[in-house]
């Protein structure tokens, strides 16, 4: 399977990309990441990153690329799903061609489509503990009742005012990128609201009808 998972945040693309991934024995590739793990690990593209991230700045495309293009060869190209990447058309256009030279093309782009107003709703009952870095969510994931509630916080980014900033920042940025993909062929929209289980069955039905996946 050689698939892209896109959808504005909070739209659980992440979690259903993972469940995926864990179910077919495919590798998810988060380029948030990749980033994380290079600057943890000190590497040179990490190093390169960490002054846009300490900056509050997205890290560049070709540094992005660098490191979706590293992880995609540990899997010769083949069984992965990826979250988060490609961001912009010519990533999209850097990664067909990629693919095209090594006979692997896209399969499938999985679109997960859910309302602002609930996406609101979702992320702004996450929380973080701000010691730790461990998430939670006050509804699905609520924090152990041993932890002191006063290390519990809220992120600024998971307030409702700024959420609508990044859905809107969102949907500039990506409206290309879906139209490009529709024009391919590729690009599937999928209901994502529901329980984490019924939307993996609304996206396996997709991958089925799509001949991806046989059983």
């Amino acid at each position: 399977m050689r698939l892209v998972f896109m959808g504005p945040p909070g739209a659980g693309k992440g979690t259903q990309a993972k469940r995926l991934a864990a179910a077919y024995g495919l590798r998810h590739i988060s380029t948030g990441d990749l980033i994380r793990a290079a600057i943890q690990n000190e590497t040179p593209l990490g190093q390169k990153a960490k002054p846009y991230l300490e900056a509050g700045q997205l890290v560049p495309d070709e540094l992005v690329w660098e490191l979706a293009r590293a992880a995609l060869a540990e899997r010769h190209y083949d069984h992965f799903v990826l979250d988060g990447f490609p961001r912009t058309v010519q990533q999209a256009e850097w990664l067909d061609e990629l693919l095209r030279q090594v006979g692997r093309p896209l399969q499938v782009v999985l679109n997960l489509i859910v309302p602002d107003e609930l996406i609101i709703k979702r992320l702004s009952r996450r929380r973080v503990h701000k010691i730790t870095g461990e998430n939670y969510h006050l509804d699905f994931n609520p924090p152990p009742p041993d932890v002191d509630p006063s290390l519990i916080i809220q992120r600024p980014d998971d307030r409702p005012e700024a959420i609508r900033q990044r859905l809107e920042v969102y949907r500039a940025t990506h409206e290309p990128l879906e139209q490009y993909y529709r024009a391919c062929g590729l690009l599937v929209d999928v209901d994502g609201v529901g329980s984490m289980d019924e939307v993996s069955a609304r996206i396996q039905a997709v991958l089925k009808a799509q001949g991806v996946l046989t059983a």
